[in-house]
């Protein structure tokens, strides 16, 4: 049993944690939710010795599903909203759950689950606003103002969306890309009933993460959240703020696009598309909309990881109208004073930065100078010689060990897709033939490195080969699908963490 106590400071407690994206959760509905399945889920972390939980950004995703490209950067998605926790409500019934189809258990069908969840949201907004109680629309409008700062410009570009067609903000009529003030309240007054029903989805969605996050802090599990440094250009903080971003003034389209130059992994490097920052202005306002930005997502989650943190010192810019990454160019951000400003208005920073890839002494100097743990990926760790920086003997310990990641294969796929010298050097080094299984060799190795944080993918907690893999960069579809079965969370498995947290001096204190 875990017993809670104060919420560990990462730059020098020793703890433990599994990666998994709520999507991911087993579900009748066809995609994983906040219902009774997370709280197993929690349970499982706490019993195993766990006090960490990460998660993928929890925006609404767009085209490709992916949770790096949201229609807002400060919106929850409505797809984790339950069902079932509505139907406790009140809210919906099982007769509505009737006729579900029969979906995939080890993915998530993105537009059958949406066809599905959308219905039944829709069915639960009409009863909320025909049946819920007085004290339940009471913090519903309680909700509505106090996020209006952001609610309002989402409510309204998630309505217009629908209304036209799914069509890109910079093609809808001019006065409307423009935000031309009587063009938008000619949409409010046309589309009153859209507007809300998004405002509901967001006071839902609220409602059932906050609650699942109480539950799991009282059971000692910290959560740490992503926040991507870059948001997408057809996003309602793109149209609504379009000033704080590198646009061409004509088209609204990105006149600077974000990216990465050539590399050892690709010789055009990755044209992102998103579009820049304008940091001057930006920085004119005192960063506003970022300290929002980290405001909101604060309130869900205990920690924030920090999605190419490099753009803080300096970024990859790509003139528009190029088609790969190469013709782009550096330009310095103002990263000091960036987090300066968001010590002074938020005090403590309890961040992690993702440092990986080509990184300068100037990246290295900002996040060392607000002590942000870098991550380290094994994966990355053999092939090379002893100065490899992903190997733990040269860890600092101020640092967050992943056997993988998100955007790598798992652990067992990894391996199999070695060639045999490197799949020598990493038995070699771990000191094992992998026959209890790869997985569990770089788990050890992971949870007994000096990094005082370690971090495992679900996927490699449960040995799943590549077809577990959550995604691949650069493939614009297939990606984020991943689900487990409810029944592999087995104490078998969860004797083993443990066993593995403890001796290695990660659970949590009177263990």
């Amino acid at each position: 049993m875990n017993y809670p106590g104060s919420k560990p400071v990462l730059s020098y407690c020793r703890v433990s944690g599994i990666l998994l994206h709520p999507t991911s959760f087993p579900s009748r509905f066809g995609i994983g939710d906040l219902g009774f399945r997370a709280r197993r889920f929690v349970d499982f972390l706490a019993q195993s010795g766990q006090q960490l939980w990460q998660v993928l950004p929890l925006g609404p995703t767009g085209y490709g599903n992916s949770p790096y490209m949201c229609y807002s950067a400060m919106a929850g998605n409505p797809l984790l909203i339950s069902p079932e926790l509505l139907r406790d409500q009140g809210l919906l019934s099982d007769e509505d759950f009737a006729g579900l189809p029969d979906f995939p258990h080890e993915k998530v069908d993105f537009d059958a689950a949406i066809q599905c969840k959308m219905r039944l949201l829709k069915k639960a907004y009409e009863n909320f606003r025909e049946k819920a109680s007085p004290e339940l629309k009471d913090e519903f409008t309680q909700f509505c103002q106090s996020k209006a700062y952001w609610l309002e410009d989402y409510a309204l570009f998630m309505a217009l969306k629908e209304a036209l067609d799914g069509a890109s903000w910079n093609q809808w009529e001019p006065k409307l890309a423009q935000r031309d003030r009587q063009t938008l309240e000619k949409y409010r007054m046309r589309l009153p009933g859209e507007i809300f029903f998004q405002k509901y989805l967001q006071f839902e969605f609220s409602r059932q993460w906050s609650d699942l996050k109480r539950y799991a802090n009282s059971q000692g599990i910290y959560i740490v959240g992503d926040i991507p440094i870059y948001v997408a250009h057809d996003s309602s903080d793109v149209w609504s703020r379009p000033e704080n971003f590198s646009l061409d003034v004509n088209t609204g389209e990105p006149a600077m696009m974000a990216g990465v130059p050539p590399d050892y992994f690709s010789a055009t490097g990755q044209l992102w598309g998103n579009p820049t920052y304008n940091w001057g202005r930006l920085r004119k306002t005192n960063f506003d909309w970022w300290i929002q930005r980290f405001r909101v997502l604060r309130d869900y989650v205990d920690y924030i990881r920090i999605d190419h943190f490099r753009g803080f010192e300096a970024f990859w810019a790509v003139p528009k109208g190029e088609t790969t990454a190469m013709k782009g160019r550096w330009v310095k951000a103002p990263g000091y004073a960036f987090f300066e400003t968001l010590r002074q208005e938020l005090g403590e920073l309890p961040i992690m930065a993702e440092d990986l890839g080509v990184i300068t002494p100037g990246v290295e100097e900002l996040r060392d100078r607000f002590e942000f743990p870098g991550m380290k990926v094994l994966h990355f760790a053999f092939g090379s010689d002893p100065a490899n920086p992903f190997l733990p003997f040269n860890y600092p310990r101020n640092c967050v060990v992943y056997t993988g990641t998100h955007d790598n294969d798992t652990t067992v796929g990894w391996f199999e897709s070695l060639n045999d010298y490197e799949r020598e050097i990493a038995l070699d080094y771990l000191g094992g033939t992998g026959k209890e299984g790869i997985h569990w060799n770089l788990i050890r190795t992971a949870l007994g490195s000096i990094a005082n944080v370690a971090i495992i993918p679900m996927q490699d907690v449960l040995g799943h080969g590549s077809s577990a893999r959550m995604n691949f960069p650069g493939k614009p579809e297939g990606n984020w699908e991943w689900r487990y079965r409810g029944e592999e969370l087995s104490d078998e498995v969860r004797d083993r963490l443990r066993n593995l947290t403890k001796l290695f001096g990660r659970a949590p204190k009177g263990w």
